[in-house]
């Protein structure tokens, strides 16, 4: 068990550096804006249950958004899905239904290295969003 933990680390760090190098920012800082949408959309159904959004999508300028794919990082939306969901578990909050966070390429240039915006989606999966990135 002690070798996968760290292997799981180790992943997370290369990917962690790998989102460093291509946003220019502390990936710490695109984590904190996933956590804030998370937080900032829950809606409490009952004492005890608390309902979030499960579709995640971070908008990155289009020039990052190749730079991160040329470099490997097709599995930086799985990544920040695992960090989200165990955000959400130590929350205790209820998923709108399966969790996904896409990264994509933005229409026009975001003000900021990134967009994130979610919606309740119920039965998505990553590649059921409209094609573009």
């Amino acid at each position: 068990m002690g070798t996968l933990t760290r292997w799981e680390r180790a992943l997370e760090r290369w990917q962690s550096a790998l989102v460093s190098k291509a946003l220019h920012h502390e990936p710490v800082e695109l984590l904190d804006a996933l956590r804030h949408e998370c937080d900032d959309h829950a809606v409490v159904c009952s004492g005890s249950r608390v309902v979030v959004p499960n579709a995640y999508e971070v908008e990155l300028d289009a020039r990052v958004h190749e730079t991160l794919l040329r470099r490997g990082g097709g599995d930086v939306g799985q990544a920040l899905t695992d960090v989200l969901a165990r955000h959400g578990d130590e929350k205790g909050y209820e998923w709108a239904g399966p969790l996904t966070v896409r990264i994509t390429p933005a229409a026009r240039p975001p003000d900021d290295p990134y967009r994130v915006s979610s919606s309740p989606m119920p039965h998505v999966r990553a590649d059921a969003f409209p094609a573009g990135g």
